[in-house]
């Protein structure tokens, strides 16, 4: 993962920021490409707020910000140019769905694709971390299929999953190591 995020954060564009913060916030393609200003609200708060609209789970969906995470919008709002985050080609439209899709294939990686990284990323939280699963389960904004556990879930274990982002971005940026535990140089994997 860290080789990968090393390369990507290595490319120019919009697409490569937003895979990036993707990636970075364990978010859907569809919530990243139409991410608005306005659920940002205040970023001293490192929250983006997700409208229910556009959750495929139909709620709303809070977001802790990871500093790197933070980092691409502050790269990004300085550039700002459009009401969305990461703005397309056309004027008042965001990235197309298919530009993350795009830049991994020009990039020489069309054997990754973006939901890849969510899955990596939930493979990550349950052999490498001691996060609950629901933890998780709720950074990844998957809904509770047991009408029990939903009708107890009233939280949204917010500060968890704000320790959580932080130890996902420090693992995607940490060097990767061999099986002697020395540092692997980008490109020679």
């Amino acid at each position: 993962m860290s080789t990968f995020v090393a390369e990507l954060r290595g490319q120019e564009g919009f697409a490569a920021r937003a895979l990036e913060f993707a990636i970075l916030t364990a978010a859907r393609t569809s919530e990243v490409i139409s991410a608005r200003w306005d659920e940002f609200g205040d970023l001293a708060d490192r929250v983006w707020t997700v409208p229910a609209e556009r959750m495929k789970g139909g709620r709303e969906h809070r977001v802790p910000l990871s500093a790197k995470a933070m980092a691409i919008l502050e790269k990004m709002v300085a550039i700002r140019s459009s009401d969305f985050v990461f703005p397309g080609a056309m004027a008042r439209r965001p990235l197309s769905d298919m530009s993350l899709l795009m830049l991994l294939r020009r990039i020489g990686r069309g054997d990754l694709t973006v939901h890849g990284f969510r899955s990596s990323f939930s493979d990550w939280c349950s052999e490498r971390t001691n996060f609950a699963a629901e933890v998780r389960k709720m950074a990844l904004a998957h809904t509770a299929s047991d009408k029990v556990e939903a009708a107890y879930r009233r939280g949204d274990l917010f500060q968890k999953r704000r320790q959580l982002a932080e130890a996902w971005a420090r693992y995607c940026a940490a060097p990767p190591i061999d099986n002697q535990g020395r540092v692997i140089a980008i490109g020679q994997r």
